[in-house]
């Protein structure tokens, strides 16, 4: 399990330049950030979390890339260069408000396996956000119900779990929801690097 950490704790930590990691992240790294958007709050105080946000590394190799394997609000599933989110978020020339950490699996997941997974979320590329999915989250932790209906719309942690178990890999959370939080307390989830 990755350590718990506050935000305090976070913005502590030493970053990293991103340029120094770069060739030493792989596919199937894990990204959490901890944004300071409106939005990013509502996640971290409805899950008690310093994490709003978790996706998937793919790293093309052939081109050099290293991507971000997503699902934003309001926009669905996307593959982003990682970059973006350090020096252009948004497209406004600004990097992400916030904080990144790139962390990883603290055991080797079979490479068919975990191509398997990455093609799974290549090809739910342009799937919608579940927008009304956090609402959904917040009456049943009020309600204590338990989540019954599955639908092809993902949050962020929905599609890094549906990843990784085609993957192999089955991520523990508890019946109402699965949050970043959730998938950075999984026992096999270590921490690399702060990058931002």
């Amino acid at each position: 399990m990755a350590d718990p950490i506050s935000k305090k704790q976070l913005k502590e930590m030493p970053i990293i330049p991103y340029q120094k990691v770069r060739s030493f992240v792989k596919t199937g790294d894990i990204f959490f950030s901890s944004g300071s958007y409106a939005f990013s709050g509502v996640i971290q105080k409805l899950t008690k979390s310093t994490w709003s946000h978790v996706a998937v590394v793919y790293k093309d190799e052939e081109l050099g890339r290293v991507l971000v394997l997503e699902a934003e609000p309001y926009v669905g599933i996307r593959l982003i260069p990682l970059s973006k989110y350090l020096l252009d978020y948004k497209g406004k020339k600004r990097p992400y408000k916030g904080q990144v950490v790139l962390a990883k699996l603290n055991f080797d997941v079979d490479k068919e396996k975990l191509n398997r997974g990455i093609s799974f979320g290549l090809d739910e590329l342009t799937r919608p956000y579940d927008n009304f999915e956090i609402v959904r989250i917040m009456v049943r932790i009020l309600f204590h119900i338990s989540r019954r209906e599955k639908n092809r719309n993902y949050i962020c942690s929905e599609l890094v779990r549906d990843i990784f178990a085609k993957a192999g890999v089955i991520m523990q959370y508890n019946d109402t929801y699965i949050s970043p939080d959730n998938i950075w307390k999984d026992k096999r989830v270590e921490m690399k690097y702060r990058i931002l």
